[in-house]
């Protein structure tokens, strides 16, 4: 069963060197494709643990993995939002798996989160064991929409804990990153599946890349001596 973050109150320390080098080793192992399912009853039998990712249509997904892995092309990136109607299973090594999840909020339409976050999304989001954490992705560069706040109520109810990673940052000024980064964190603390740290990354950069590898690296299986 999903279990929720702790309640956050103080902002957690950097990584050490030893978690960004664990994280570095495990992302360069390889990673492949393996899976894609739109209904429920296609889903991949559990295995080992599963981080998914999530956010607005064409907020970034597909890009954040391509620079995690280190893959250019493991994630088709599509200047289309909302083409992705579907969860992507990715393998690292057999000791991650990441879920490329159907992005939400396109078309101006509420009714999308609804209608793709509480069909087959709501139902992986709370029925899936294996699932450590879901990465909600918010572009920096914009202001935070409501349906991202409705998606953060959602993954309360799902009981799924969730880390806020922003994209795109290497567009905004440090003044302002580091506001939204604060904003993000209140975000985060006012919802019980908030976790605490917020990593603001870029995609074109490398930027945040290290950081956010270390936090999966800890929720990975464990590798051989």
């Amino acid at each position: 069963m999903n279990g929720l973050a702790s309640d956050p109150v103080d902002t957690p320390a950097p990584h050490d060197e030893d978690q960004i080098e664990a994280g570095r080793l495990l992302f360069a192992r390889p990673c492949r494709f393996f899976f894609a399912a739109q209904k429920l009853d296609q889903l991949p039998p559990t295995a080992g643990p599963e981080i998914a990712l999530a956010g607005r249509s064409n907020v970034g997904k597909s890009s954040l993995l391509n620079a995690l892995t280190g893959q250019a092309a493991l994630a088709r990136v599509s200047n289309t939002p909302g083409r992705t109607r579907q969860l992507n299973f990715f393998d690292l090594d057999g000791r991650l798996t990441l879920v490329d999840m159907p992005g939400y909020g396109y078309a101006q339409a509420s009714k999308t989160l609804k209608a793709d976050w509480q069909g087959l999304m709501f139902d992986f989001l709370r029925g899936r064991p294996t699932l450590r954490r879901v990465l909600l992705l918010i572009d920096a560069r914009i202001e935070t929409k409501a349906i991202d706040q409705a998606a953060m109520d959602l993954l309360d109810g799902a009981a799924v804990p969730f880390q806020i990673v922003l994209t795109k940052c290497d567009a905004v000024k440090p003044g302002p990153l580091a506001a939204k980064q604060a904003e993000a964190a209140a975000l985060a603390r006012a919802h019980p599946a908030g976790h605490p740290r917020v990593i603001a990354t870029s995609s074109e950069t490398g930027a945040g890349i290290p950081e956010l590898r270390a936090e999966l690296a800890a929720l990975a299986s464990p590798g051989e001596e």
